[in-house]
């Protein structure tokens, strides 16, 4: 389903830049909810209990936001990393000694509140903060899925970020963005970083 959904959003793409040239531009205004998806690139710096085992790997988001009054705006955001483990394992065989991840699965859950700059413009400049709820789990190297333990379990978040929406067509943009998180668990700061790019687009009332 998530390789289907990054096919589609890379046809939107084609098709928006196809029609950049001549297209016609209908900002959103304040009421408005858009609908983005988009993929990106990010890990953890070596640091905290999670980043010294897992680096760095692709992910996927959906977001939702809506448009509020003053150039301001609020959201909901859904990442899904998988991260790589800074050191491969070797091969399984059968000894529990044996036994180490070789990935993690990261759902970054929570919300976001936006400052936007420049929104009767085509490129609609802001700043974000947000926070919620990290979901880790990690695949061991025998197969198994760890749902709790020293590599897996649930934890919280906060982020800091920068973006831009580039309206190309109608209501439809690119979405550019950088994000720090910060995941908390077991009492530890991980320090995550994500670069993003996707297409959002906003409904019309």
């Amino acid at each position: 389903m998530r390789s289907a959904a990054v096919r589609l959003m890379v046809v939107a793409m084609v098709v928006l830049g196809a029609r950049a040239a001549h297209a016609e531009v209908v900002l959103p205004k304040p009421g408005q909810i858009g609908l983005g998806a988009g993929g990106g690139y990010g890990g953890f710096v070596q640091s905290g209990n999670i980043a010294q085992t897992f680096g760095f790997g692709p992910e996927f988001n959906v977001r939702i936001r809506y448009r509020m009054r003053y150039e301001r705006g609020f959201g909901l955001s859904f990442e899904s990393q998988q991260l790589d483990a800074r050191v491969q394992p070797p091969p399984y065989n059968g000894q529990d000694s044996t036994i180490a991840p070789t990935k993690l699965s990261v759902i970054l859950s929570g919300a976001e509140f936006y400052q936007m700059f420049g929104t009767r413009t085509k490129t609609t400049r802001m700043l974000m903060i947000g926070g919620g709820i990290a979901q880790m789990r990690a695949k061991l190297n025998d197969g198994e899925t760890e749902l709790a333990g020293e590599n897996s379990g649930d934890g919280l978040y906060v982020s800091a970020g920068a973006g831009m929406e580039n309206f190309v067509y109608r209501s439809w943009a690119w979405d550019l963005s950088a994000r720090y998180f910060a995941v908390f668990r077991d009492g530890q700061a991980n320090h995550n970083f994500q670069v993003a790019l996707g297409a959002i687009f906003y409904a019309s009332y």
